[in-house]
């Protein structure tokens, strides 16, 4: 791929990941941040930046994505997404993503560990052969990608089919080896009962045999991140080592602050998915479909799933949400942004790739947080935590991941969505 020609962002009010830093021009080309002066460059082509903000290129922690969603991420300014259950590991990049450019950067945990018959198998649409959602996704693809889809897909059912019982120590040890083989960037574990789900008694992996498997992704220089939406599931994942919880627990016990203390003495990140809880709760996201900001953005399938939601736990409480992520956020924990956006199916609802990042920042900035933290959680500390030194910071030498937006999100979070121009890697992709 050949990179674009220097250019210069002038008189942008700039959000470097970490701090404002006020009106600044920042050089790129190549691929690279070159320079952040108060002065531009002779040789660069200038774009103008006044009233606006530039920010990091955003990241979302948590998805479930395809070659399309990983187009629709970047059109809302999301240059990195995190697949943690899918077939974008290293191996699965080279194989299906080889020469394609116009989509988000993605790592990938690959398979998750999980007992046969546990979560996510609940979610699924039980039948013969490949699942409808699936085939709608096969429909859009082009020749090259529908090759290597099916061909990564014949490789992963050729290894679960083959795969070792990982309700034994011995198997979750082998199942995390080859993971890693297949080029897992992280291992991801399940620890999920299904109540809140809607589907009470889901086969789980016994908290020992979670453990040995967590022992061995260390020792292979893996982090690990667990499944959890109970208070319950995330102190066992404390407990067993993990790095991080995926999912923010849905309840709030009595015992809520002893939870937080143990996950800030052990350094385990949060991940709260709040746009998730959201929804599971009973709440749908159409009033963000809607917007003018965000509709012409989204197909017709995207906007129904929008203004669906899972609704599957409606006893719950946002209430206890907020209240959980304002305590992990005073103790200091790592809050990272993820949503667990997947397909567009209506009992997956109130949830879109790209746009549920910036709603997943709304709702952090309304339980509590400040919104220049909400950036942040969003950009520099996801890179911090799953070490991609190469991204969530605008500084010389890192990626020209960037996102223009009108206005001021360090003030008003809303203003994300204020999208004036989206660069990956220092190319244009959207303006």
């Amino acid at each position: 791929m050949i990179y674009n020609n220097k250019k210069a962002i002038v008189n942008t009010n700039l959000f470097d990941g970490k701090e404002i830093l006020g009106l600044r021009t920042v050089v790129f080309g190549n691929g690279k941040i070159i320079e952040i002066s108060e002065f531009p460059p002779e040789d660069a082509e200038i774009i103008d930046g006044t009233g606006t903000t530039l920010i990091p290129g955003l990241i979302d922690a948590h998805v479930h994505t395809s070659v399309q969603f990983l187009r629709d991420a970047l059109k809302f300014g999301v240059t990195t997404e995190l697949e943690m259950m899918g077939g974008f590991t290293k191996e699965g990049r080279d194989k299906q993503l080889k020469g394609i450019y116009d989509i988000a950067d993605v790592r990938s945990a690959g398979m998750g560990l999980t007992a046969p018959g546990g979560h996510p198998d609940e979610l699924i649409p039980k039948g013969d052969g490949i699942p409808e959602f699936v085939l709608k996704e096969m429909e859009r693809m082009s020749e090259e990608e529908l090759k290597a889809f099916l061909a990564a897909h014949e490789a992963q059912k050729l290894e679960e089919d083959a795969g070792p019982d990982v309700t034994t120590k011995e198997g979750a040890i082998a199942f995390v080896r080859r993971q890693v083989q297949n080029g897992a960037d992280y291992i991801k574990i399940m620890i999920e009962e299904g109540t809140v789900m809607n589907a009470p008694g889901l086969p789980m992996i016994e908290p020992a045999v979670l453990g040995a498997a967590v022992d061995e992704a260390h020792k292979l220089g893996k982090i690990v991140i667990a499944h959890v939406l109970t208070a319950e599931a995330a102190k066992t994942a404390v407990e067993i080592g993990v790095d991080g919880l995926a999912h923010l627990f849905i309840d709030r016990p009595s015992w809520t602050e002893e939870l937080i203390n143990a996950i800030a003495e052990n350094s385990v990140f949060v991940t709260p998915c709040l746009v998730l809880n959201s929804s599971i709760i009973g709440n749908s996201a159409c009033h963000l479909a809607n917007d003018q900001r965000v509709e012409p953005k989204l197909n017709e399938e995207w906007k129904m799933t929008m203004c669906s939601c899972f609704n599957t736990y409606p006893g719950g409480s946002m209430g206890d949400n907020f209240n959980n992520i304002k305590d992990l956020y005073d103790a200091g924990i790592d809050i990272l942004v993820g949503t667990d956006v997947s397909v567009p199916m209506p009992h997956l609802g109130g949830l879109a790739h790209g746009v549920s990042v910036h709603h997943e920042m709304q709702l952090l900035v309304q339980a509590g947080m400040k919104p220049i933290d909400a950036l942040k959680s969003a950009t520099s500390v996801i890179a911090k935590r799953f070490s991609l030194v190469d991204r969530g910071l605008i500084a010389e030498g890192m990626r020209a991941d960037l996102l223009l937006v009108k206005g001021d999100p360090t003030t008003n979070i809303s203003d994300t969505l204020n999208i004036i121009g989206v660069w990956k890697e220092g190319e244009l992709y959207y303006s």
